[in-house]
């Protein structure tokens, strides 16, 4: 052989078996790669997947360097996740070993930030090889196609922030009370009781209630008691004469003070107030009161029980200076009702003279309309007349939260926490702010202090929802009716909850009808996607730009549709 042909086939061989003359890598196809989930499906704020591939043998050169990017392209726009490195068996080098003879599985995860333009996306894979000296890009590979983003109808500005309620009554019940007490074994009803400071209020309200429109007494009672010492008999005479003694006093007042018109008027008397004296020892400093009770739990009879406390000699002086004498009288009782204003009074009074209104009635005054506006103008007034009371500021945010000044609404809700820091509803409805405002950990804390509020449910739909957790959502909606709910059992694939929530929900809204042709979709039911889609449309003009984009309608026609 020719010395000089010899000399070049040996350098060629080294080569080879080198560098510069190495077997540079084919292209690869999709069909090396599988994604999951394919299409891509945003999870709360960030759109992940696992892209898994299979390097076929006797392709990935011993000498060879690969590194794998991957690429989600939208429109004109394209977003790199990290890249893997693959390295050949004599690559020196800590990445992953992709043998020459058998090849190698592959895993590489991705996770892109959401924007709206990626529904309409391809990943790619970028491949750029390295051998010795060498570098070269492999064409890139399209390994999936969109991206499903119905996470992302979850919102926090269709929430009901949570409202304080005022505490109107209508009918409110009023007791007045006053006891006359008795001197030992006495029935007369004597000077000193009737002039007493309870005995005064207690006719001063009657009379007050009985000269008053709004004011009515339902019924007025006497109940006449006597001390369990002495027999049943004497008993019985002494209690039924304070009864009888009492209600002649009573009759006579009524009638003095033109007191004609009331409800049911009853009289009762108790011989022998076992029940009222076991209760008063129980709660005396008597050091033998266990002893007492002992003995009252013992004798059912009450002569038996009588002889027995009076066996105990050391303690019965103190019965009867402490708890005896308390147990001798006659208790007069009223229950009035007053009739608050109606709601046309309170409107006109509010129209007049807001002022006049307790914040009761003004904030009840809110609830007797619908329409959003005016209720901010009635919390607004509340706030400026009570300034001191949380729930105007709060009620108030919460009719600027509903228009969407959510500014203003934060200024009212942090007014309304600096007056009640403990306020569950106004906690949440911070924490509402913090959600919109994708402060994560402030909306976690907020929510967790408004625990047991019903409009929370909600919420903590929309942030377990953002933060990726479907099934903290679906936890978390109870019986909740609402956009929010519905798609945490639609992204939970719980599909019968998610169409008996959306059949639920009172007012359907666009988003409820693009929700129901979703559902129609994972449910393979055509008519159920195109009728419902018509209807968001018909609301909403822009859903039909979104449908045309979104991977959950892929399936289907919607050229008749949109």
């Amino acid at each position: 052989m020719n010395k000089k042909i010899f000399i070049t086939l040996s350098f060629c061989a080294t080569l080879l078996l080198g560098t510069s003359c190495s077997k540079q890598l084919t292209q690869l196809s999709s069909d090396n790669f599988n994604v999951n989930p394919s299409p891509l499906e945003v999870e709360g704020e960030k759109v992940p997947a696992t892209i898994t591939g299979q390097i076929p043998a006797k392709y990935f050169q011993k000498n060879a360097e690969v590194t794998i990017t991957p690429y989600l392209v939208y429109g004109d726009k394209e977003t790199a996740s990290a890249s893997l490195v693959l390295q050949g068996e004599k690559v020196r080098g800590n990445h992953q070993v992709v043998p020459y003879e058998t090849g190698a599985t592959v895993a590489l995860p991705v996770s892109y930030d959401y924007v709206p333009e990626m529904m309409k996306s391809n990943l790619w894979l970028d491949f750029s090889v390295k051998q010795g000296n060498k570098t070269y890009a492999l064409p890139r590979v399209m390994v999936a196609e969109g991206v499903i983003a119905t996470a992302t109808l979850a919102s926090a500005t269709t929430v009901k922030p949570a409202v304080t309620t005022d505490n109107f009554q209508r009918i409110i019940n009023e007791k007045v009370e006053a006891d006359i007490m008795f001197l030992i074994n006495q029935t007369n009803v004597r000077a000193d009781q009737i002039n007493t400071a309870a005995m005064k209020e207690f006719n001063g309200a009657v009379k007050e209630a009985n000269e008053d429109a709004r004011r009515e007494i339902k019924e007025i009672n006497i109940s006449s008691y006597a001390s369990p010492e002495g027999g049943v008999k004497l008993n019985t005479r002494i209690a039924e004469g304070r009864e009888q003694n009492t209600k002649k006093y009573l009759d006579k007042a009524l009638k003095d003070n033109k007191v004609s018109d009331f409800g049911e008027y009853t009289s009762d008397f108790t011989a022998e107030d076992w029940e009222g004296f076991q209760k008063l020892v129980a709660e005396s400093n008597i050091q033998d009161k266990d002893l007492i009770l002992s003995v009252l739990s013992m004798y059912k009879d009450p002569e038996e029980r009588e002889r027995e406390i009076r066996n105990l000699s050391s303690v019965f002086d103190q019965l009867a200076q402490q708890i005896l004498p308390q147990l001798r009288y006659s208790r007069l009782s009223a229950t009035i009702e007053v009739i608050g204003k109606s709601d046309k009074e309170i409107e006109t009074a509010y129209a007049s003279d807001p002022s006049s209104l307790s914040i009761e009635e003004i904030l009840y005054a809110a609830t007797l309309t619908d329409n959003n506006d005016k209720k901010a103008e009635i919390y607004s007034t509340a706030a400026k007349i009570y300034p001191n009371d949380y729930r105007g500021f709060n009620n108030l945010g919460m009719c600027q939260f509903i228009n969407q000044d959510y500014d203003a609404a934060e200024k009212n809700f942090n007014k309304a926490a600096s007056l009640n820091p403990d306020s569950k509803e106004v906690q949440m409805n911070q924490g509402l702010i913090s959600l919109i405002d994708k402060d994560y950990d402030k909306a976690n804390v907020k929510f967790g202090n408004a625990a047991g509020v019903e409009e929370l449910d909600d919420a903590l739909a929309v942030y377990y929802i953002n933060q990726g957790d479907v099934n903290a959502a679906k936890n978390s909606i109870g019986d909740s009716a609402s956009n929010n709910a519905a798609l945490a059992h639609i992204l939970s694939k719980d599909y019968n909850s998610a169409k008996t929530t959306l059949a639920s929900i009172t007012n359907p809204d666009a988003t409820t009808y693009y929700l129901m042709a979703i559902l129609g979709a994972r449910t393979n039911n055509d008519q159920m996607v195109t009728s419902n889609l018509r209807q968001a449309v018909k609301m909403d003009k822009s859903l039909a730009k979104r449908a045309l984009n979104d991977k959950e309608f892929s399936k289907f026609n919607l050229s008749n549709v949109l």
